[in-house]
């Protein structure tokens, strides 16, 4: 969607859960496998953002997020303490999106492809990343992209998937898109990302993935208040394809954790979808 711009969000409370969770995964793979890995982010955003600038305190979602987290990070488990180490919320452009964590884990062997279509948000992406040779940024639209660049000559991908959703016909096009390109490299660990917002179109999306011949899913979803408690997003969950063995582990302790912290009443749960 052309309009939406992830830093009227960033540091929310899904980002929390989606940004610790890539960090985690990430880190888990270079650490047991040698391989070149690609890094895919669909929709990359802007890679750094003002959690302070205007736009960051619009809806200011960051200081029920990650703000009351920032002061615990002596205790908190693995899937959280890594990330909350390098995060920053103070200066211009501190706080750290999704392809900025990513870039900051690429070994000299490994490459990464940033998509994003909104043009000052790509803007800002390619000043951030474009010099570096390991990492190519394109305007363009990510989910229409992805099965084409599969599959890629490293035989080994973490792709991030986080549309806005804004469009209701996002939920079936993640859907196909993630078969098309799992049928072209059938070993990559994706990381899909969704809103719970409508369980009708989140319940389907995921209903038509668990039902394809994708193997080995991993569900984690963190909800801070109940279902259709308000209008809005009241939580996000992640669907993770072929996740790093010790990835539920960590959040069998880390999603209780995390509930406790910022407080959350809604659905907080975890579990495999198939093995």
């Amino acid at each position: 969607m052309l309009s939406y711009r992830h830093g009227f969000h960033a540091g929310n409370h899904a980002d929390v859960l989606k940004h610790a969770t890539l960090q985690f995964i990430h880190k888990a793979i270079v650490a047991a496998d040698e391989r070149p890995l690609l890094v895919v982010d669909t929709h990359a955003g802007a890679g750094l953002y003002d959690l302070k600038s205007d736009m960051g305190e619009k809806v200011a979602e960051w200081r029920s997020g990650i703000l009351p987290l920032l002061q615990r990070i002596d205790v908190a488990p693995p899937l959280l303490r890594d990330w909350l180490e390098m995060v920053h919320v103070d200066g211009p452009r501190a706080y750290a999106g999704s392809p900025e964590i990513s870039h900051r884990l690429l070994r000299a062997r490994d490459r990464m492809v940033c998509f994003e279509l909104h043009t000052t948000d790509f803007a800002a992406l390619s000043s951030l990343l474009c010099t570096d040779p390991r990492v190519a940024v394109v305007k363009a639209d990510g989910l229409a992209s992805l099965p084409a660049i599969f599959p890629p000559p490293e035989k080994h991908a973490l792709v991030l998937i986080d549309p806005s959703y804004e469009i209701k016909t996002d939920y079936g096009q993640v859907q196909d898109t993630l078969i098309k390109a799992y049928r072209r490299l059938g070993t990559g660990t994706y990381l899909l990302w969704y809103p719970v917002i409508d369980r009708r179109f989140t319940d389907r999306m995921l209903g038509g993935l668990a039902e394809s011949e994708i193997g080995r899913q991993y569900r984690i979803e963190f909800c801070v208040e109940p279902d259709e408690a308000r209008r809005g997003m009241t939580g996000s969950g992640l669907l993770v394809i072929n996740p790093p063995e010790s990835l539920p582990p960590a959040v069998e302790v880390g999603l209780p954790w995390l509930a406790q912290e910022l407080k959350a009443t809604g659905n907080v749960h975890a579990a495999w979808v198939k093995t």
